[in-house]
Protein backbone atom coordinates (compact mmCIF):
# COMPACT_ATOMS: atom_id res chain seq x y z
CA UNK A 1 0.00 0.00 0.00
CA UNK A 2 2.53 2.39 1.40
CA UNK A 3 4.79 1.84 -2.38
CA UNK A 4 1.52 2.44 -4.37
CA UNK A 5 0.38 5.52 -2.61
CA UNK A 6 4.01 6.53 -2.93
CA UNK A 7 4.58 6.16 -6.48
CA UNK A 8 1.28 7.93 -7.29
CA UNK A 9 2.35 10.73 -5.40
CA UNK A 10 5.75 10.98 -6.87
CA UNK A 11 4.17 10.69 -10.20
CA UNK A 12 2.30 14.25 -9.89
CA UNK A 13 5.18 16.10 -8.99
CA UNK A 14 7.04 14.79 -12.13
CA UNK A 15 5.80 17.05 -14.27
CA UNK A 16 9.70 19.01 -15.05
CA UNK A 17 11.30 15.56 -15.17
CA UNK A 18 8.75 14.27 -17.76
CA UNK A 19 8.93 17.56 -19.60
CA UNK A 20 13.05 16.96 -19.91
CA UNK A 21 12.86 13.51 -20.70
CA UNK A 22 10.43 13.80 -23.48
CA UNK A 23 12.35 17.12 -24.91
CA UNK A 24 15.41 14.66 -24.80
CA UNK A 25 14.34 11.77 -26.59
CA UNK A 26 12.42 14.02 -28.89
CA UNK A 27 15.59 16.23 -29.66
CA UNK A 28 17.28 12.84 -30.81
CA UNK A 29 14.68 11.91 -32.96
CA UNK A 30 14.18 15.50 -34.65
CA UNK A 31 17.34 14.90 -35.57
CA UNK A 32 17.15 11.91 -37.46
CA UNK A 33 13.71 13.04 -38.66
CA UNK A 34 15.58 16.51 -40.37
CA UNK A 35 18.25 14.09 -41.83
CA UNK A 36 15.77 12.32 -43.16
CA UNK A 37 13.77 15.08 -45.03
CA UNK A 38 17.34 16.47 -46.32
CA UNK A 39 18.60 13.54 -47.96
CA UNK A 40 14.72 12.46 -49.22
CA UNK A 41 14.40 16.06 -51.08
CA UNK A 42 17.90 15.84 -52.54
CA UNK A 43 17.44 11.76 -53.63
CA UNK A 44 16.28 10.87 -56.97
CA UNK A 45 12.86 10.62 -55.66
CA UNK A 46 13.07 14.15 -54.60
CA UNK A 47 9.75 14.95 -55.96
CA UNK A 48 7.76 12.44 -54.01
CA UNK A 49 8.58 14.63 -50.79
CA UNK A 50 7.37 18.17 -52.45
CA UNK A 51 4.33 16.58 -53.85
CA UNK A 52 3.13 14.60 -50.90
CA UNK A 53 3.20 17.93 -48.52
CA UNK A 54 1.55 19.66 -51.19
CA UNK A 55 -1.44 16.87 -51.51
CA UNK A 56 -4.75 18.50 -50.45
CA UNK A 57 -6.80 16.99 -47.42
CA UNK A 58 -10.74 17.89 -46.80
CA UNK A 59 -12.05 17.58 -43.87
CA UNK A 60 -15.58 17.87 -43.10
CA UNK A 61 -19.05 17.65 -45.08
CA UNK A 62 -21.91 19.29 -47.62
CA UNK A 63 -20.94 23.03 -46.99
CA UNK A 64 -18.85 22.86 -44.02
CA UNK A 65 -16.25 21.62 -45.78
CA UNK A 66 -12.25 22.35 -45.17
CA UNK A 67 -9.73 21.69 -47.63
CA UNK A 68 -6.00 22.27 -47.10
CA UNK A 69 -2.51 20.90 -47.92
CA UNK A 70 -0.87 18.01 -46.27
CA UNK A 71 1.74 20.92 -45.62
CA UNK A 72 -0.96 23.26 -44.07
CA UNK A 73 -2.59 20.65 -41.99
CA UNK A 74 0.47 19.98 -39.85
CA UNK A 75 1.62 23.81 -39.77
CA UNK A 76 -1.92 25.06 -38.63
CA UNK A 77 -3.32 22.01 -37.71
CA UNK A 78 -1.14 19.54 -35.67
CA UNK A 79 1.36 22.58 -34.21
CA UNK A 80 -1.79 23.79 -32.36
CA UNK A 81 -1.20 20.66 -29.98
CA UNK A 82 2.54 21.60 -30.06
CA UNK A 83 1.42 25.43 -29.02
CA UNK A 84 -0.96 24.10 -26.75
CA UNK A 85 1.72 21.66 -24.53
CA UNK A 86 3.80 25.27 -24.75
CA UNK A 87 0.80 27.04 -23.01
CA UNK A 88 0.69 24.28 -20.71
CA UNK A 89 4.56 24.73 -19.43
CA UNK A 90 4.30 28.24 -19.50
CA UNK A 91 1.42 28.31 -17.44
CA UNK A 92 2.91 25.33 -14.72
CA UNK A 93 5.74 27.39 -14.51
CA UNK A 94 3.79 30.67 -13.86
CA UNK A 95 2.21 29.30 -11.43
CA UNK A 96 4.83 26.33 -9.25
CA UNK A 97 8.10 26.58 -11.12
CA UNK A 98 10.96 28.65 -11.97
CA UNK A 99 8.57 31.95 -12.73
CA UNK A 100 6.33 31.51 -9.90
CA UNK A 101 8.98 33.90 -7.96
CA UNK A 102 9.78 37.43 -9.40
CA UNK A 103 13.57 37.15 -8.16
CA UNK A 104 14.05 33.56 -8.96
CA UNK A 105 12.47 33.98 -12.24
CA UNK A 106 14.30 37.44 -13.27
CA UNK A 107 17.57 35.48 -14.75
CA UNK A 108 15.67 33.57 -17.21
CA UNK A 109 13.44 35.64 -18.10
CA UNK A 110 15.72 38.75 -18.67
CA UNK A 111 17.91 36.33 -20.43
CA UNK A 112 15.35 35.40 -22.85
CA UNK A 113 14.48 38.60 -23.31
CA UNK A 114 18.16 39.46 -24.34
CA UNK A 115 18.16 36.21 -26.39
CA UNK A 116 15.18 37.61 -28.36
CA UNK A 117 16.11 41.67 -28.73
CA UNK A 118 19.80 40.44 -29.72
CA UNK A 119 19.20 37.84 -33.00
CA UNK A 120 16.20 40.60 -34.15
CA UNK A 121 18.51 43.67 -34.13
CA UNK A 122 21.58 41.49 -36.10
CA UNK A 123 19.07 40.12 -38.76
CA UNK A 124 17.16 43.97 -38.86
CA UNK A 125 21.19 45.15 -39.53
CA UNK A 126 21.87 43.04 -42.71
CA UNK A 127 17.94 43.44 -43.89
CA UNK A 128 17.02 47.14 -43.03
CA UNK A 129 15.21 48.36 -45.89
CA UNK A 130 14.58 45.45 -47.79
CA UNK A 131 11.35 43.16 -48.19
CA UNK A 132 13.02 40.37 -46.45
CA UNK A 133 13.35 42.73 -43.45
CA UNK A 134 10.01 40.67 -42.36
CA UNK A 135 12.19 37.70 -41.65
CA UNK A 136 13.59 39.61 -38.19
CA UNK A 137 11.48 37.23 -35.72
CA UNK A 138 13.06 34.17 -37.36
CA UNK A 139 16.25 33.58 -35.26
CA UNK A 140 14.61 34.93 -31.94
CA UNK A 141 13.52 31.34 -31.53
CA UNK A 142 15.21 28.37 -29.42
CA UNK A 143 14.73 25.01 -29.82
CA UNK A 144 13.99 23.47 -25.95
CA UNK A 145 14.02 19.70 -27.48
CA UNK A 146 17.10 20.50 -29.04
CA UNK A 147 18.86 22.82 -26.24
CA UNK A 148 17.60 20.21 -23.30
CA UNK A 149 18.65 17.52 -25.35
CA UNK A 150 22.45 18.66 -25.80
CA UNK A 151 22.56 19.18 -22.16
CA UNK A 152 21.21 15.79 -21.15
CA UNK A 153 24.18 14.46 -22.96
CA UNK A 154 26.22 15.68 -20.17
CA UNK A 155 24.05 13.72 -17.31
CA UNK A 156 24.81 14.30 -14.11
CA UNK A 157 28.32 16.78 -14.71
CA UNK A 158 25.58 19.43 -15.19
CA UNK A 159 24.25 21.17 -12.72
CA UNK A 160 20.42 20.92 -12.06
CA UNK A 161 20.34 24.79 -11.67
CA UNK A 162 21.51 25.32 -15.42
CA UNK A 163 19.23 23.00 -16.74
CA UNK A 164 16.27 24.70 -15.06
CA UNK A 165 17.55 27.71 -16.08
CA UNK A 166 17.39 26.42 -19.80
CA UNK A 167 13.94 25.42 -19.63
CA UNK A 168 13.10 28.51 -17.86
CA UNK A 169 14.60 30.65 -20.40
CA UNK A 170 13.10 28.50 -23.53
CA UNK A 171 9.80 28.69 -22.27
CA UNK A 172 9.91 32.55 -22.13
CA UNK A 173 11.36 32.26 -25.43
CA UNK A 174 8.22 30.69 -26.36
CA UNK A 175 5.71 33.15 -24.74
CA UNK A 176 7.57 35.82 -26.57
CA UNK A 177 7.61 33.69 -29.80
CA UNK A 178 3.86 33.50 -29.35
CA UNK A 179 3.47 37.21 -28.71
CA UNK A 180 5.32 37.82 -31.91
CA UNK A 181 3.32 35.57 -34.49
CA UNK A 182 -0.04 36.62 -32.71
CA UNK A 183 0.84 40.07 -33.25
CA UNK A 184 3.20 40.70 -35.96
CA UNK A 185 2.71 37.71 -38.60
CA UNK A 186 -1.38 38.11 -38.47
CA UNK A 187 -2.98 38.55 -41.76
CA UNK A 188 -6.20 40.59 -42.50
CA UNK A 189 -8.57 40.02 -39.97
CA UNK A 190 -12.16 38.80 -39.37
CA UNK A 191 -13.51 40.76 -36.86
CA UNK A 192 -17.13 38.29 -36.59
CA UNK A 193 -14.60 34.87 -36.31
CA UNK A 194 -12.65 37.02 -33.57
CA UNK A 195 -15.86 37.86 -31.66
CA UNK A 196 -17.06 33.91 -31.75
CA UNK A 197 -13.61 33.07 -30.81
CA UNK A 198 -14.23 35.40 -28.13
CA UNK A 199 -17.01 34.53 -26.79
CA UNK A 200 -15.90 30.65 -27.22
CA UNK A 201 -13.34 32.17 -24.51
CA UNK A 202 -15.30 33.36 -22.35
CA UNK A 203 -17.42 29.89 -22.05
CA UNK A 204 -13.52 28.56 -21.16
CA UNK A 205 -13.59 30.85 -18.67
CA UNK A 206 -16.59 29.79 -17.17
CA UNK A 207 -15.92 26.26 -17.08
CA UNK A 208 -12.24 27.44 -15.87
CA UNK A 209 -13.86 28.84 -13.04
CA UNK A 210 -16.67 26.37 -12.20
CA UNK A 211 -13.53 23.92 -12.32
CA UNK A 212 -14.84 21.85 -14.54
CA UNK A 213 -12.59 18.93 -15.31
CA UNK A 214 -14.67 17.02 -18.18
CA UNK A 215 -11.99 16.63 -21.12
CA UNK A 216 -14.33 16.51 -23.35
CA UNK A 217 -15.39 20.29 -22.70
CA UNK A 218 -11.87 21.65 -23.14
CA UNK A 219 -11.13 19.53 -26.55
CA UNK A 220 -15.03 20.43 -27.96
CA UNK A 221 -14.89 24.17 -26.83
CA UNK A 222 -10.58 24.18 -28.38
CA UNK A 223 -11.77 23.15 -31.72
CA UNK A 224 -14.20 25.52 -32.00
CA UNK A 225 -11.45 27.88 -30.98
CA UNK A 226 -9.07 26.80 -33.25
CA UNK A 227 -11.72 26.81 -36.03
CA UNK A 228 -12.36 30.57 -35.26
CA UNK A 229 -8.55 31.90 -35.53
CA UNK A 230 -7.94 29.42 -38.34
CA UNK A 231 -10.32 31.69 -40.26
CA UNK A 232 -9.59 35.26 -38.44
CA UNK A 233 -6.68 36.21 -39.96
CA UNK A 234 -4.81 35.83 -36.31
CA UNK A 235 -2.42 31.84 -36.79
CA UNK A 236 -4.33 29.03 -35.18
CA UNK A 237 -1.58 27.71 -33.15
CA UNK A 238 -1.98 31.09 -30.76
CA UNK A 239 -5.28 29.25 -29.67
CA UNK A 240 -3.58 26.55 -29.03
CA UNK A 241 -1.79 29.10 -25.70
CA UNK A 242 -4.73 30.67 -24.92
CA UNK A 243 -6.76 27.34 -24.47
CA UNK A 244 -3.89 26.34 -22.17
CA UNK A 245 -4.21 29.52 -19.93
CA UNK A 246 -8.26 28.02 -19.45
CA UNK A 247 -7.01 25.00 -18.23
CA UNK A 248 -7.95 24.34 -14.25
CA UNK A 249 -5.15 24.21 -12.43
CA UNK A 250 -6.73 23.27 -9.47
CA UNK A 251 -7.18 19.30 -8.28
CA UNK A 252 -10.74 18.05 -7.55
CA UNK A 253 -9.35 16.61 -3.84
CA UNK A 254 -6.42 17.65 -1.78
CA UNK A 255 -3.62 15.39 -1.14
CA UNK A 256 -4.85 14.18 2.80
CA UNK A 257 -8.44 12.95 1.55
CA UNK A 258 -6.48 11.21 -1.81
CA UNK A 259 -4.17 9.43 1.07
CA UNK A 260 -6.80 8.88 3.57
CA UNK A 261 -9.39 7.33 1.13
CA UNK A 262 -6.42 5.34 -1.60
CA UNK A 263 -5.12 3.85 2.23
CA UNK A 264 -9.06 3.05 3.24
CA UNK A 265 -9.73 1.83 0.17
CA UNK A 266 -6.21 -0.44 -0.34
CA UNK A 267 -6.18 -1.97 3.31
CA UNK A 268 -9.92 -3.15 2.23
CA UNK A 269 -8.74 -4.54 -1.25
CA UNK A 270 -6.19 -6.06 0.78
CA UNK A 271 -8.56 -8.07 3.22
CA UNK A 272 -11.53 -8.95 0.84
CA UNK A 273 -11.23 -11.97 -0.89
CA UNK A 274 -14.30 -10.73 -3.36
CA UNK A 275 -13.38 -10.90 -6.85
CA UNK A 276 -16.80 -8.01 -7.04
CA UNK A 277 -15.54 -6.06 -4.54
CA UNK A 278 -12.09 -6.49 -5.69
CA UNK A 279 -12.48 -4.95 -9.06
CA UNK A 280 -14.57 -1.99 -7.18
CA UNK A 281 -12.10 -0.98 -4.76
CA UNK A 282 -9.43 -0.77 -7.80
CA UNK A 283 -12.01 1.46 -9.80
CA UNK A 284 -11.85 3.80 -6.53
CA UNK A 285 -8.27 3.78 -6.08
CA UNK A 286 -8.01 4.80 -9.73
CA UNK A 287 -10.19 7.51 -9.65
CA UNK A 288 -8.86 9.01 -6.77
CA UNK A 289 -5.40 9.16 -8.68
CA UNK A 290 -7.52 10.76 -11.11
CA UNK A 291 -8.89 13.42 -8.93
CA UNK A 292 -5.99 14.00 -7.24
CA UNK A 293 -4.31 15.49 -10.51
CA UNK A 294 -5.51 18.89 -11.96
CA UNK A 295 -6.31 19.20 -15.74
CA UNK A 296 -3.33 21.11 -16.35
CA UNK A 297 -0.99 18.29 -15.46
CA UNK A 298 -3.28 15.07 -16.95
CA UNK A 299 -3.52 16.85 -20.11
CA UNK A 300 0.40 18.09 -19.97
CA UNK A 301 1.29 14.48 -19.06
CA UNK A 302 -0.87 12.78 -21.65
CA UNK A 303 0.53 15.16 -24.69
CA UNK A 304 4.12 14.53 -23.91
CA UNK A 305 5.20 12.05 -25.88
CA UNK A 306 2.49 12.74 -28.42
CA UNK A 307 4.11 16.12 -29.15
CA UNK A 308 7.36 14.94 -29.07
CA UNK A 309 7.80 11.55 -30.71
CA UNK A 310 5.04 12.08 -33.42
CA UNK A 311 3.74 15.47 -33.80
CA UNK A 312 7.35 17.43 -33.74
CA UNK A 313 9.07 14.78 -36.05
CA UNK A 314 6.51 15.06 -38.55
CA UNK A 315 6.71 18.75 -38.55
CA UNK A 316 10.23 18.19 -38.91
CA UNK A 317 9.91 15.42 -42.10
CA UNK A 318 8.09 18.00 -43.73
CA UNK A 319 9.59 21.56 -42.87
CA UNK A 320 13.51 20.98 -42.78
CA UNK A 321 13.42 18.91 -46.57
CA UNK A 322 15.52 21.01 -48.59
CA UNK A 323 17.26 20.93 -52.52
CA UNK A 324 20.86 21.42 -51.54
CA UNK A 325 21.41 23.28 -55.22
CA UNK A 326 24.65 25.17 -55.59
CA UNK A 327 22.75 28.47 -56.40
CA UNK A 328 21.26 28.20 -52.75
CA UNK A 329 24.41 26.67 -51.57
CA UNK A 330 25.86 30.07 -53.19
CA UNK A 331 23.11 32.95 -51.71
CA UNK A 332 24.17 31.44 -48.04
CA UNK A 333 26.17 34.86 -48.37
CA UNK A 334 22.82 36.63 -48.97
CA UNK A 335 21.38 39.69 -46.09
CA UNK A 336 19.16 36.86 -45.44
CA UNK A 337 21.37 33.95 -44.50
CA UNK A 338 23.70 35.92 -42.45
CA UNK A 339 21.18 37.76 -40.21
CA UNK A 340 18.89 34.34 -39.50
CA UNK A 341 22.43 32.66 -38.76
CA UNK A 342 24.91 35.16 -37.08
CA UNK A 343 21.40 36.35 -35.12
CA UNK A 344 21.09 32.92 -34.02
CA UNK A 345 24.85 32.54 -33.24
CA UNK A 346 26.09 35.99 -32.05
CA UNK A 347 22.85 37.67 -31.54
CA UNK A 348 21.64 34.98 -28.56
CA UNK A 349 25.63 35.38 -27.02
CA UNK A 350 25.36 38.99 -27.38
CA UNK A 351 21.94 39.19 -25.90
CA UNK A 352 22.09 36.82 -23.22
CA UNK A 353 24.92 38.02 -21.63
CA UNK A 354 24.74 41.75 -21.84
CA UNK A 355 21.17 41.12 -20.06
CA UNK A 356 22.03 39.12 -17.46
CA UNK A 357 24.98 40.36 -16.79
CA UNK A 358 23.52 44.07 -16.84
CA UNK A 359 21.14 42.81 -14.46
CA UNK A 360 23.35 40.81 -11.58
CA UNK A 361 25.15 44.18 -11.49
CA UNK A 362 22.14 46.03 -11.03
CA UNK A 363 21.20 43.55 -8.52
CA UNK A 364 17.92 42.76 -10.32
CA UNK A 365 18.94 39.33 -10.75
CA UNK A 366 20.93 36.83 -9.40
CA UNK A 367 23.32 33.63 -11.11
CA UNK A 368 21.32 30.13 -10.01
CA UNK A 369 22.31 27.88 -7.54
CA UNK A 370 25.61 26.30 -8.67
CA UNK A 371 26.09 28.14 -12.16
CA UNK A 372 28.83 29.61 -13.30
CA UNK A 373 29.36 32.62 -15.75
CA UNK A 374 31.14 30.19 -18.10
CA UNK A 375 27.78 27.86 -18.21
CA UNK A 376 25.89 30.62 -19.07
CA UNK A 377 27.79 31.40 -21.50
CA UNK A 378 28.36 27.81 -22.93
CA UNK A 379 24.27 28.18 -22.48
CA UNK A 380 23.75 31.28 -24.63
CA UNK A 381 25.13 29.17 -27.94
CA UNK A 382 22.56 26.08 -26.66
CA UNK A 383 20.17 28.79 -27.13
CA UNK A 384 20.98 29.49 -30.66
CA UNK A 385 19.14 26.06 -31.71
CA UNK A 386 16.69 27.56 -33.40
CA UNK A 387 15.28 24.57 -35.29
CA UNK A 388 11.45 24.34 -34.44
CA UNK A 389 10.37 27.88 -33.91
CA UNK A 390 12.70 29.12 -36.13
CA UNK A 391 11.59 27.23 -39.36
CA UNK A 392 7.72 27.61 -37.98
CA UNK A 393 8.40 31.51 -38.26
CA UNK A 394 10.15 31.24 -41.16
CA UNK A 395 7.02 29.82 -42.86
CA UNK A 396 4.93 32.05 -41.83
CA UNK A 397 7.94 35.37 -42.87
CA UNK A 398 8.96 34.09 -46.24
CA UNK A 399 6.50 33.93 -49.31
CA UNK A 400 8.68 33.43 -51.77
CA UNK A 401 10.25 29.98 -51.75
CA UNK A 402 13.60 30.82 -52.74
CA UNK A 403 13.97 32.90 -49.64
CA UNK A 404 12.96 30.34 -47.65
CA UNK A 405 14.82 27.69 -48.59
CA UNK A 406 17.73 30.17 -47.66
CA UNK A 407 16.26 30.61 -44.15
CA UNK A 408 15.95 27.15 -43.24
CA UNK A 409 19.26 26.20 -44.52
CA UNK A 410 20.65 28.77 -42.38
CA UNK A 411 18.55 28.00 -39.34
CA UNK A 412 19.94 24.20 -39.60
CA UNK A 413 23.49 25.36 -39.78
CA UNK A 414 23.48 27.76 -36.94
CA UNK A 415 21.53 25.20 -34.90
CA UNK A 416 24.28 22.20 -35.80
CA UNK A 417 26.87 24.67 -34.94
CA UNK A 418 26.11 25.76 -32.02
CA UNK A 419 25.10 22.46 -30.27
CA UNK A 420 28.09 21.05 -31.38
CA UNK A 421 30.17 24.67 -29.60
CA UNK A 422 27.76 24.39 -26.43
CA UNK A 423 28.00 20.85 -26.11
CA UNK A 424 31.84 21.46 -26.11
CA UNK A 425 32.45 24.15 -23.70
CA UNK A 426 29.90 22.64 -21.57
CA UNK A 427 31.94 19.54 -21.34
CA UNK A 428 35.55 21.37 -20.59
CA UNK A 429 34.11 23.61 -17.94
CA UNK A 430 31.98 20.54 -16.35
CA UNK A 431 35.42 19.06 -15.62
CA UNK A 432 36.88 22.43 -14.15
Amino acid sequence: MTLQTTNVLETISQSFKDFTRSSTAGGIILLVCTVCALVWANSPYAYTYFELWETPVAIGAGSFLLSKTLHHWINDGLMVIFFFLVGLEIKREMLVGELASIRKAMFPILAAIGGMVGPALIYVLFNAGTPEISGWGVPMATDIAFALGVLALLGEKVPTGLKVFLAALAIVDDMGAVLVIAIFYTGELSLIMLLIGGGIMLLLLVANRLNIRSTAVYVLLGIGLWYCFLKSGVHATVSGVLLAMMIPVTSKIDKQKFLLESKSALTELENNPSTTAENELIHTVAVLSEDVQSPLHRFEHALQPYVAFFIMPIFAIANAGVQLQSSLLASLLSPVALGTGLGLIIGKQVGILAATWLAEKANIAALPSGVTWKMVYATSWLCAIGFTMALFIANLAFNEAQTLDVAKISILTASAISGVVGYVLLKVNSKS
